[in-house]
């Protein structure tokens, strides 16, 4: 890291030579979901693109500890990073984007910080004082900040504060950003997203609802840097010059986030308008080095200029919110473009799936993912999806949940154990093939005590699985309570299912195979969670391309006509 070239108000540091650590906070107004999570990633990618080591993290405002107790409906995808922490969907775009691992440290919500400061009090720590919102709990949020930084030395570090400013859940932490911007006035930056709608009406954009979101940030004490405005319309000299002026921002700092085909395509749109210079200006930091984008421009190339086209079911219970499976989404996004194929997913609700309708739902498609879950409700669709599959020779992926329900349709189906099932939703079947794990029979607070974060998995080298790692030791994210009853192994694998994957050190079953099927593969873990842009999941890749010799297999050729001579 770097020293200054000269002590001054404004120094100037130089990538490579600065011991400062800096710190980029970025807040939104107006309405929720204008993409402060895609923004950031996106900025991030162009600093590491740059050469810079870059971490972010995301400040919940909710008063829950984690998200993992909470129902997708309400937050979309609980994402699992490598040390076992529950965290917000966003570190998913962090991961992808980025290609390097987040950790707890990354994810902060409102209850974990005021668990933290109760604690410390129960203690005793606070001496008696009275705690307060200022200066215990900002405190806090600061340190929780900084630790990023103690860990593992970073040149920036990106926190995103969820929530728009002037919601009262939000108000520690723009207190906080306040009180960091005085504390560590050249290190710190504030990016402000916010909106400038079209009136249709008026034929024109607006401004008032960015400057009124700017007074808003003002009120509280902080004053934007850059602001980036999103809008389905280009801004135009002039509507940028207005806001600069009214929201006391350099023109250059004003930054249009217009309307993208895919999330991928922000990184080179937030490029072209400069925000990684604008960045690096306010910072007084100087890079000699243009940003490599190469790869990245790679895998659009691919991604938009497919050579085939397939169709996947993705079987769920919470496929009316997209953002349940988010994951598993962008990992059929990687692994379509590393076989230069688009993947049409088809989002399947289990709860409709009858043993009258499957064959319909399922006519036409190349592959069929069966996905993650907890609880009863929509079972009985996954296993008819699952013995339809099986029985068709269709190219199946199974899930967490989707591995245990392969485990459950092949016992009722192929071992004719009719009554097969797992003990969550019946405790007391004659065949638990699905049983509760050891460690968890003692626990009462479910919150964060599942089997979380990265284990070890050792292949069997005459798997499906291990000929897409290419390896036979891999590491990969659980999330989960029941496992494989290992009691019945011998019987599944006499019948044709074979357990491929193991934990080494535990015996656990982690990857479930059918030799006989043309892709029949099912894993306990959550491989979606490591899948990146630069590196597509292997199971992921391998499935879309059995799905892909799938279609080409069944695809009937068109006849060739033959006119008769007069």
């Amino acid at each position: 890291m770097t020293y200054p070239i000269f002590v001054s108000r404004n120094p100037i540091f130089y990538y490579g030579m600065s011991n400062n650590t800096k710190y980029i906070f970025v807040t939104g107004c107006v309405t929720s979901s204008l993409g402060k999570g895609i923004i950031s990633a996106s900025l991030a990618k162009l600093l590491q693109a740059r050469g810079f080591k870059v971490t972010i993290q995301k400040l919940d405002p909710y008063i829950n500890i984690d998200p993992g107790t909470l129902n997708p409906y309400e937050h979309g995808e609980c994402f699992v990073t490598d040390d076992g922490a529950e965290t917000d969907l966003d570190l998913g775009h962090y991961e992808r984007f980025l290609n390097v691992p987040t950790s707890q440290s990354n994810n902060i919500t409102t209850g974990r910080i005021y668990q933290s400061v109760i604690e410390k009090e129960r203690r005793g720590e606070y001496l008696g004082k009275t705690v307060q919102i200022i200066p215990h709990i900002t405190d806090e949020i600061k340190r929780c900040i900084q630790i990023l930084c103690n860990k593992k030395k970073f040149d920036f570090v990106i926190t995103e504060i969820g929530g728009t400013v002037g919601d009262i859940e939000s108000l520690p932490y723009v207190e906080t950003v306040r009180q960091l911007m005085w504390e560590k006035e050249q290190d710190c930056i504030v990016i402000h997203l916010t909106l400038v709608p079209y009136l249709n009406a008026a034929g024109e954009l607006k401004t008032k609802p960015t400057q009124h979101s700017v007074k808003m940030l003002l009120e509280n004490g902080v004053q934007p840097d850059i602001l980036v405005c999103r809008t389905e319309h280009p801004l135009g000299a002039s509507v940028r010059s207005k806001i600069a002026k009214f929201c006391n921002v350099t023109t250059d700092a004003v930054i249009e986030s217009i309307d993208a085909p895919t999330i991928y395509d922000v990184p080179i749109l937030m490029q072209e308008e400069k925000l990684d210079e604008v960045v690096l200006k306010k910072l007084h930091v100087k890079s000699t080095q243009k940003p490599d984008l190469t790869q990245w421009n790679q895998y659009l190339k691919r991604y938009k200029e497919p050579k085939h086209e397939i169709n996947i079911g993705l079987v769920g219970k919470y496929v009316e919110l997209k953002d349940a499976y988010k994951s598993i989404a962008e990992a059929f996004n990687h692994s379509g473009a590393a076989n230069e194929t688009k993947v049409n997913v088809h989002w399947i609700h289990s709860e409709e799936l009858l043993p009258k309708n499957v064959a319909a739902t399922l006519k036409g498609l190349d592959g069929v993912l069966v996905a993650p879950g907890f609880g009863s409700r929509g079972i009985d669709g996954k296993l008819e999806a699952i013995r339809y599959v099986r029985e068709n020779n269709i190219p199946f992926f199974g899930i967490c949940l989707g591995m245990q329900m392969a485990t459950i349709e092949f016992a009722r189906n192929v071992l004719k154990w009719k009554d097969a099932h797992s003990t969550e939703m019946k405790e007391n079947t004659t065949h638990p093939v699905i049983a509760l794990m050891d460690e968890q029979k003692s626990i009462v607070n479910k919150g964060g005590t599942m089997r979380l974060g990265s284990y070890t998995c050792k292949l069997d080298k005459k798997s499906k699985a291990y000929k897409a790692y290419g390896t036979d030791v891999i590491e990969e994210r659980h999330r989960h309570r029941y496992e494989f009853n290992n009691q019945y192994k011998t019987e599944f694998e006499n019948a044709g299912l074979k357990c491929t994957g193991m934990n080494p050190d535990t015996g656990l079953v982690e990857v479930v195979e059918i030799p006989s099927h043309p892709f029949y593969v099912a894993a306990q873990y959550h491989p979606e969670y490591k899948s990146t842009v630069m590196n597509p999941h292997p199971l992921f890749v391998a499935f879309v391309k059995a799905a892909l010799a799938h279609k080409k297999a069944t695809v009937v050729p068109a006849k060739k006509t033959t006119h008769k001579k007069k």
